[in-house]
């Protein structure tokens, strides 16, 4: 991170208006008894919002607000880079993103046509006061890239051409669009949608007709076809088969007689009995 240091010239005093005091004093309601420093951030950013950027006056006037001590307030608004402690145009501030996406898409020549109509030094007011410029880190917007930041809204897929037109919106005071400046609908693709284009995925025609929906109806009435099976099943049950008919019975008994080498179970493997033939072998 590069040195962050206040202005080298600061105005002699601050004062935060009436309508940010009494929102400032709301902000100490939301911290327990002795935890008021914990609204540092948000009361520099309202500063911030108010006078354009962060004084060193109005860092003291932080500091005494909230019982902190100076350079601990101080600490805060040179870490975060969002605080910009240095005078910047009135009309705006225009950050640029340098971070790779970006420059691959063209960054560079953004930043080249800042240093044209703005100012040849970043964190510099044009000629007229009006217009200042820095380049930034990611912005999160890397799918629309180039793009750059006047807070609290990104403007996207730049050109210098489109830089310009930006530009020369803000200078005539005319109202500028936030988002991509090009025929695209937040991050869709370029040209417009490619996917889920089907209409019949939003009129409602297509609803309970999934495949999903369709196997887990199939799922229940099988289940529901089995379990009335069972019942049927229980309610009517079979009837008992007929007992063996004596003769039916005696001709099993016949039959046993038939089979060769009918052997006690209780006899052991290595009675001749069981194996006429192993004795012949002998």
């Amino acid at each position: 991170m590069s040195v962050r240091r206040l202005a080298s010239e600061q105005p002699e005093s601050f004062t935060l208006s009436p309508e940010n005091l009494v929102w400032a004093e709301k902000q100490l309601l939301k911290f327990p008894e002795g935890k008021q420093a914990s609204a540092v951030i948000p009361l520099l950013w309202r500063i911030q919002e108010q006078e354009g950027w962060v004084s060193e006056p109005a860092i003291r006037w932080v500091g005494e607000f909230l019982d902190m001590a100076y350079i601990r307030v101080l600490e805060v608004a040179t870490f975060y880079t969002m605080f910009l402690l240095a005078p910047v145009g009135k009309k705006a501030h225009i950050q640029v993103c340098g971070t790779t996406p970006c420059m691959l898409r063209g960054a560079n020549k953004l930043l080249d046509r800042c240093r044209e109509r703005i100012h040849p030094e970043p964190f510099h007011v044009s000629a007229d006061g009006s217009l200042s410029w820095e380049e930034v880190e990611c912005l999160g917007a890397c799918v629309n890239a180039p793009m750059l930041q006047i807070v609290p809204d990104t403007y996207e897929d730049l050109t210098v051409e489109l830089l310009d037109k930006l530009i020369d919106d803000i200078e005539a005071g005319r109202p500028i669009k936030p988002g991509p400046q090009i025929e695209r609908h937040h991050s869709a693709p370029v040209g417009g949608f490619r996917a889920l284009t089907t209409p019949e995925l939003y009129d409602g025609s297509m609803v309970g007709q999934g495949a999903g929906l369709a196997a887990a109806r199939e799922a229940i009435a099988a289940r529901a076809a089995a379990a009335e099976e069972t019942a049927r099943a229980a309610a009517n049950p079979a009837p008992a088969e007929p007992p063996v008919a004596p003769a039916v019975k005696a001709q099993g008994e016949a039959d046993k007689e038939k089979v060769p080498n009918l052997v006690k179970q209780t006899v052991p493997a290595s009675d001749p009995a069981v194996r006429p033939d192993a004795a012949k072998k002998e």
